[in-house]
Formats: structure tokens, C-alpha cells, sequence
């Protein structure tokens, strides 16, 4: 795709596709968790892989910082077209309301998934632990964390914004801010986007380096290395929008990117213990440094080699890709309770670990697409979630709808 398409595109098929599969991948991360050498996951199956976590090390590594990357430049997109008020109202339709709706039912579902596995592993009420005292410093926001922390982010985006836009009257401050962008990209960014990330990382307490950034998934604020390095991604995606021309060079970049990531992300992995996962603090400092250092890299390294593929290879309009991603969006949020059953379902088959994530990750792929196609496409929850409703029988000349 050539700068000018990139610039002139009404949609940016790439990364669409690159957001969708960011969302899917969610689904693989989370199954490959039952398989881990080491258990941390609350279904443990009975085949353990050291692949299994080195697969969930590679996803994790650069899934949710490029998905928030695209966030920040459709949000930024967004905002121009439509204005504040247009923004908030459709990102309060679009992302606070479904965070609403959708917790207490993943919650309820995820209750009854762990009470069904307890009740066949001979377990009784009587051995469950004493329930938590949960306040505003740990509710368990599950996978659904992205919303909370996409509605922050939006929030720093229209306060930041606004004395920009009050103070750069002559256009002098925003060009400086681009020609700063345009440093950015190339070979040295990731160095100069993963220090305060590595930094972010050294100061954490308690990290353990294997999982890389924390999921912010507990409590209403976000840890401080989530804030930073989901910050930054964010905050390059919206400036980004306004240098479209910049995504031309990271596409033509991939290669470089792409062997940096692998460098430094296995360079983290082996300092963080290698696949079979060490889940406890780092204690030394200069080897915490060390480790914090290359996910800094690897992270920020990957998530452009992520933009750059999705630029190369996925730029054309593609009614299946399309179909993808916009079905996306519904399957994270519906998926995390059906992994968990799919989980609890095959943990005692006497297969290879491999062959159970994949028919569990297919059926659950199945079950979502299916209840995507049935219950939302075609209903009013398409055009809450997707802000389009499509109908069963489309018309002849189909209206074009411009990119969110």
C-alpha cells in the first residue's frame, strides 16, 4: 500500500484486520493458559507444555499495546469528524455501555463455570476458599479491563486536547509535534518508546517479568507500567492519524521491526526464567533492569513489526477480513467464560496438549461466530457494538459507511 493510499483510504484495512485479530488472539492466550508447565490458571489441564506459555509469551507480547496503538489513531480520527460531543457520545454508546452491561453477566457466567468444575472435581462448597472483600482498589474488571482502560485514555485524550487546540492557533506547536513523530519511526523508536516502559517495569513492585506488562484487571486504577506503556501506544496511534504519512515507512520497515522483536522478546523471555514460567518477583536489581529493558524494546519493537505486516499484507478490502473484524469485538467480550468451559470439557481427554487447544479454541471460535451471526450482526446490537446494523437481505447498490 503506498503512502498516497494510505493518506486517501476511507478505511484502513490493515489495521482493521490487525484490531480484529488482536481481539481473537485473546481467545488462544487465554486457552493456552490450562497448558502452562507451571498452574496459574484456575482449569489445570492434565497435559503441560512449555510451547504452551511460550506461545502465550509471544501473544502477550504485543497483542493489547498494538491493539491500543489503533485505538488511538481511530479515536483520534474519530474526533475530528465528529467533534467532542459526537466522540463522547458514541464512545459512551460503544464502549461504556457495553463495560456496563456486559461485566455482570461475564461474572455470573464465569461464577458458574468454576462451580461446575469444582463440582467435578468432588469439590464442595465447604472447601472454597472465604470469598475477598472487594473495593475500588481490586474489582475484578476480568477481560473486559480494556474497556475501562479505553474509556481513561479517552478521557486524557479530550482534556489534553483541549488547551492544545487553544494554544496552537498559528499551527506552529502542532507541526513541531509532528516533525517529532517522524523522529519516532525507525529503527530506534522502539528504544525511545520502551525506556519509560522498562523504566515503568524496574520501579513496579512484586513484577513478574514472565507476564511482561500487568494486566490491569483488578481495580479502578491502572498500574503504573499498564498506564505507561498502553499510554504511549495510545498516544502514538493519535499522532499517527495526523502524519498518515508515517505508516507508509513503518509498513516498508517490518522486516527491521520484526527482527528486533523476535531479538529482544527472547532476550526478555530467557532473562524472565524461559517458557516453563518463574512466577515469582524479580529480587535482583540489575537483572530486573536487564529484563525490564529488552520488554521495553521487544514490546514497542513488536507492535510496529504487528502495524507493518497488517499494512503489507492486509491493506486491500477483503469482505471476509471485514466480516472478522467486526465480529471481533463481540466474541472478546462473550469469550472468556466459553474458553473456561471448552477448558473444563476436554482437561481430562487423553490427547496431545496441541490438538485440545485446538478444538478448544475452534469451538469456541464456532459458538461465537454463530451467536455473532444470529444475535448481533443483524439485530440492534450491531449497531451498538458496531455502529452499523446489517441487514439479512442487503440492497442492491449497498451504501458505503465511513470508517469509526
Amino acid at each position: 500500500m503506498t503512502t498516497t493510499d494510505i493518506e486517501r483510504s476511507e478505511r484502513l484495512h490493515g489495521l482493521d484486520a490487525l484490531r480484529g485479530g488482536a481481539l481473537l488472539l485473546g481467545v488462544v492466550l487465554h486457552g493456552a493458559m490450562s497448558f502452562f508447565p507451571t498452574q496459574i490458571w484456575i482449569v489445570a489441564d492434565d497435559q503441560r507444555s512449555a510451547w504452551a506459555s511460550g506461545l502465550f509469551f509471544a501473544i502477550h507480547l504485543f497483542r493489547m499495546a498494538s491493539f491500543f496503538l489503533i485505538a488511538g489513531l481511530f479515536a483520534h480520527m474519530m474526533l475530528g469528524r465528529r467533534g467532542v460531543w459526537g466522540f463522547v457520545k458514541n464512545r459512551l454508546v460503544r464502549i461504556a455501555t457495553p463495560l456496563s452491561v456486559f461485566w455482570g453477566l461475564v461474572m455470573a457466567a464465569i461464577v458458574a463455570v468454576l462451580i461446575w468444575n469444582a463440582s467435578l472435581q468432588g469439590l464442595t462448597a465447604a472447601d472454597a476458599p472465604p470469598p475477598p472483600t472487594y473495593d475500588w482498589t481490586n474489582v475484578p474488571l476480568t477481560h473486559l479491563w480494556f474497556l475501562w482502560v479505553l474509556s481513561i485514555f479517552y478521557a486524557g485524550l479530550l482534556i489534553l486536547r483541549a488547551p492544545f487546540a487553544a494554544l496552537d492557533r498559528s499551527g506552529a506547536w502542532g507541526r513541531t509535534v509532528d516533525r517529532a513523530t517522524a523522529r519516532l519511526i525507525g529503527p530506534w523508536g522502539p528504544f525511545v518508546l520502551g525506556a519509560p516502559l522498562a523504566l515503568a517495569l524496574w520501579l513496579h513492585p512484586n513484577w513478574i517479568a514472565f507476564f511482561g506488562v500487568p494486566t490491569p484487571d483488578a481495580g479502578l486504577i491502572p498500574n503504573t507500567p499498564a498506564l505507561v506503556g498502553f499510554g504511549l501506544a495510545f498516544g502514538l496511534g493519535a499522532l499517527l492519524d495526523r502524519r498518515r504519512d508515517l505508516l507508509g515507512r513503518i509498513e516498508a520497515g517490518w522486516a527491521i521491526y520484526l527482527g528486533l522483536a523476535v531479538g529482544a522478546g527472547t532476550t526478555a523471555l530467557m532473562l524472565a526464567g524461559g517458557p516453563d514460567p518463574v512466577l515469582v518477583p524479580m529480587t535482583d536489581p540489575a537483572t530486573k533492569a536487564m529484563t525490564a529493558a529488552a520488554f521495553g524494546v521487544g514490546t514497542f519493537a513488536s507492535v510496529f513489526a504487528a502495524v507493518g505486516l497488517a499494512l503489507r499484507f492486509c491493506s486491500g478490502h477483503s469482505a471476509v477480513r471485514r466480516y472478522v473484524a467486526d465480529a471481533a469485538y463481540w466474541i472478546y467480550i462473550v469469550h472468556l467464560p466459553l474458553v473456561m468451559a471448552a477448558q473444563v470439557l476436554v482437561q481430562d481427554w487423553p490427547l496431545f496438549w496441541g490438538l485440545k487447544l485446538a478444538v478448544a479454541v475452534g469451538g469456541v471460535l464456532a459458538v461465537s461466530f454463530a451467536s455473532y451471526e444470529l444475535l448481533v450482526r443483524h439485530s440492534f446490537m450491531g449497531r451498538w457494538l458496531n455502529g452499523r446494523r446489517t441487514p439479512w437481505r442487503r440492497p442492491t447498490t449497498p451504501a458505503l459507511v465511513p470508517a469509526e
